[in-house]
């Protein structure tokens, strides 16, 4: 099990987590969607994964959002090592209704992000899709990872999201699963 703590003047995150789990979730960021989405990525992702924080959430939820996406993907580099045996890559189709989300990842050591989503309507609830984008950004800068995520269609936004975080943990179980057949870091380099 990984814990990392960050403490800022918005928010005090801790998080602790396991890549090979069983998909426990115990999760309270303040931000009851955040949560739901958090728990998709415990649940498919085979992770367990505990989060606590505390916020300015009464500014509003973007510091929780982007700084539980930052200790999360701090968390993941830590327990990823030097990614010696893992298959490297990982990708994933999930539908949910009419929504269908695609998302393809490489632990590649190098954070980057293509966000395609075109959500029906701004806020699920109380939570502003806009903060999407702001927890993978801070995941992939802090977890250094490329991530693309499309959704391919969608009529309902809770729908769309969900989709997006169910596949991203089922493409990050892939990605991490051990490879009997690689020996050493999974790059022509060397490193990741």
């Amino acid at each position: 099990m990984i814990k990392v703590s960050r403490k800022t003047n918005e928010t005090d995150i801790v998080v602790e987590l396991n890549l090979y789990g069983t998909g426990q979730a115990n999760i309270d960021t303040g931000v009851p969607f955040l949560d739901h989405m958090l728990d998709q990525i415990a649940r498919h992702g085979l992770v367990d994964l505990s989060i606590k924080c505390e916020g300015d959430t009464q500014i509003d939820d973007h510091h929780s959002v982007e700084d539980i996406g930052i200790t999360l993907g701090q968390a993941f580099a830590k327990a990823v090592g030097d990614k010696a045996g893992l298959t490297r890559y990982g990708y994933a189709y999930v539908p949910l209704d009419e929504a269908l989300s695609r998302v393809v990842l490489d632990l590649s050591g190098r954070p980057g992000l293509d966000l395609n989503v075109n959500f029906t309507r701004a806020m699920i609830g109380s939570f502003d899709v806009d903060l999407i984008s702001e927890f993978f950004q801070g995941f992939v800068n802090h977890a250094l990872i490329t991530l693309h995520i499309d959704n391919l269609k969608g009529v309902n936004s809770h729908h769309q999201a969900e989709t997006i975080f169910k596949a991203f943990g089922r493409a990050l179980r892939m990605a991490i699963t051990k490879d009997e057949r690689q020996k050493g870091i999974p790059s022509t380099k060397g490193s990741l």
